[in-house]
């Protein structure tokens, strides 16, 4: 038992040894096209790839702010003659990282974007913020930032219990804390989860509204991807942590049929879903 016990001790230190980094987020449209052209002339983002695959009948495309070897990027899924998705409650937002927000508003304004708050400082804050929807209601956070090494800088999602939660994804996942902020007069409180300093790199957001401890899931958002050197034993230690604190491993470590690319998923304890991707079968595959 206590062999078992310094074994697990062991392997629990593994996520923060291993090469992480946010590959990319997952989540379903009803018009790739219409989206694409949302994305490239509202928000500037590039399409970086696109993929049809007429015998599952779904389509995908790729779109961010720089290659993916190197950038998180969105990865849009369009299913034959699906036209609409319920994003549910528990769904927040993406966030987009830019030198001037207004000017981003005014852009998007004139295209024919939807804007659902004002470009204004943030509450109890001073960086500048506005809030935008995609065609499909997807919530998009501007944020004010001098220098932007990733734009695609955040996704937001809602929790129940946000102890429960930090301590899940600081140990399957390996992530830190990089910032927390309790706004008791708004009734909820934040916290950045990542890799990095959230200035230079993806985090994630989870936010919790004090009582409210569930949310539906919707049909829309998919799940968020993150790159490792290893999913076998990665998925050892989520086995581990799920145990002890809930969630589930959907899909045990092993190459996806036809693709060969390495993934494991897991629900985390409020039901959101993380793939892990081997790092090297990721980079062979964007050959």
């Amino acid at each position: 038992m206590a062999e078992a016990t310094q074994s697990n001790a062991e392997l629990l230190e593994w996520p923060k040894k291993d090469k992480r980094r946010f590959l990319h987020v997952v989540y379903r449209v009803g018009d790739l096209d219409r989206t694409i052209k949302f994305y490239t002339e509202c928000f500037g983002m590039k399409l970086l790839r696109k993929r049809d695959v007429p015998e599952e009948k779904f389509a995908n495309a790729f779109l961010g702010y720089g290659p993916e070897q190197s950038h998180f990027v969105v990865e849009l899924t369009y299913n034959y003659g699906v036209t609409s998705y319920d994003i549910g409650t528990g769904f927040g937002h993406f966030a987009i990282a830019t030198p001037d927000v207004h000017k981003l508003v005014e852009d998007i304004r004139a295209k024919g974007g939807t804007i659902t708050r004002e470009p204004s400082p943030v509450t109890g804050g001073t960086s500048v913020i506005a809030f935008v929807k995609d065609p499909d209601g997807y919530v998009f956070e501007l944020i004010q930032r001098p220098s932007t090494p990733e734009p695609l800088c955040h996704v937001m999602l809602r929790v129940g219990d946000l102890e429960r939660s930090i301590k899940f994804y600081e140990k399957a996942l390996g992530f830190r804390v990089l910032k927390r902020a309790d706004r008791p007069q708004q009734k909820y409180t934040i916290v950045m989860l990542g890799y990095a300093d959230e200035q230079e790199t993806t985090a994630l957001e989870l936010t919790y509204n004090y009582g409210v401890t569930e949310y539906t899931k919707g049909n829309a958002y998919a799940q968020v991807a993150i790159g490792t050197d290893d999913v076998y034993k990665s998925a050892e230690v989520v086995n581990i942590v799920t145990q002890e604190i809930g969630g589930k491993i959907t899909r045990q470590p092993g190459p996806i049929p036809g693709l060969n690319t390495k993934i494991t998923s897991f629900l985390d304890p409020d039901g959101w879903k993380t793939v892990l991707v081997d790092n090297q079968d990721f980079l062979k595959e964007l050959e």
